[in-house]
């Protein structure tokens, strides 16, 4: 799906962010970019989703070398903090920004599907942080991706707002949709991502299943999850969940 070729990325001042990133993202899987905070993870996102422009290297798209316009029209970003991506003043105005031909009909199917249940005139200001995801997510959807970036999509949320956000991602999965799960935290995601690749300081130091990683994890300051941690197999995070 996505092949990123020996990638860097570097912000003014000479901050080299991303440095020799090489990756392949399979279609219809869920990739773990896991990693500390201030690794890079932010940064090799925002260039995949076409945001950052690439100071080297390349990303291609089903073969072909895909400039930021062209990433642009694949992926969605889902960023850590939803504030930053609603711009309308109520749900149905952020839904229908910038989508002229939208089918509100399509738009309350979306937002049925991810259990939303706030009025569709609630001003956004008035939604809780894991609805203000669900709207952020609702509206990526619309879009059709190719590939849906998610960066830190658990953080801020409660009990309830991570296991529906684990049934997102499964369904999205069972439904072939490729997507990206940038965390530093991987208990919510390790019984249910597909690969991981383990970014440190701006590099790709591993790649592949929770066995070829999670030995790796602590070396490169990301805490194991604890069903790792405790010598088992990756089990489910809160059974069946």
């Amino acid at each position: 799906m996505l092949t990123v070729s020996n990638l860097q990325h570097i912000y003014p001042g000479n901050v080299e962010a991303l440095r020799g990133v090489a990756l392949d993202l399979r279609e219809g899987e869920l990739l773990c970019l896991a990693g500390a905070n201030g690794c890079g993870k932010s940064t090799l996102l925002a260039v995949l989703a076409g945001i950052l422009p690439v100071t080297e290297g390349a990303v291609s798209v089903k073969g072909r070398e895909a400039g930021p316009e062209d990433l642009r029209g694949v992926c969605r970003l889902l960023m850590q903090d939803p504030d930053m991506q609603i711009l309308g003043a109520t749900v149905e105005e952020d839904l229908h920004l910038g989508r002229g031909d939208n089918d509100p009909e399509q738009a309350r199917a979306v937002l049925d599907g991810l259990g939303f249940d706030a009025p569709h005139d609630r001003p956004v200001h008035a939604l809780s942080w894991g609805m203000k995801r669900k709207l952020c997510l609702a509206g990526a959807l619309l879009d059709d991706p190719g590939v849906l970036l998610f960066d830190e999509p658990f953080s801020g949320l409660d009990y309830p707002g991570i296991r529906e956000m684990r049934r997102v991602l499964r369904h999205n999965r069972e439904q072939k949709l490729t997507q990206v799960v940038a965390a530093h935290d991987l208990e919510c995601v390790a019984d249910i991502a597909d690969r991981f690749a383990l970014l440190a300081k701006g590099r790709i130091v591993a790649v592949g299943s929770a066995d070829d990683v999670f030995d790796k994890l602590r070396e490169n300051a990301v805490r194991p999850p604890c069903s790792w941690h405790l010598g088992r197999t990756v089990a489910p995070w809160d059974g069946s969940e």
